[in-house]
């Protein structure tokens, strides 16, 4: 099913979450957000992160070194725990369409996202 950015989704909540946190530039309130064992697969920057200490490498290197900003545009749920939602990235690198798919455990902790840009 796919929903646009303001009528909800499986996911919605913990995707607004992060937004909401990575906007805000709130490392901590992100990285709550992710299991211990949380990846990040980033074929653009051509790294993968793993755990708590990638996931905040990732979001204070690409969200705060960048001052980057992001909107949603539209969330498409491929599953109970999973999405792949598409945002508006703009921030110091200049602006780009965002794809990423996002897979959550049964407590609603994001696992795993794939991160690419279109």
């Amino acid at each position: 099913m796919t929903t646009e950015a303001g009528t909800g989704g499986d996911l919605r909540p913990v995707v607004d979450r992060f937004i909401a946190a990575t906007n805000a530039f709130d490392v901590e309130a992100a990285l709550a957000l992710f299991a211990a064992d949380a990846v990040i697969d980033d074929p653009s920057t051509g790294s993968r992160f793993d755990g708590q200490a990638g996931v905040r490498d990732y979001v204070e290197r690409f969200f705060l070194g960048y001052q980057t900003a992001t909107r949603l545009l539209s969330i498409t749920s491929i599953g109970e725990r999973q999405a792949r939602i598409r945002v508006d990235f703009t921030g110091d690198f200049g602006h780009e369409i965002g794809l990423l798919e996002i897979v959550t455990d049964p407590a609603g902790l994001i696992v795993r996202i794939d991160a690419d840009f279109e």
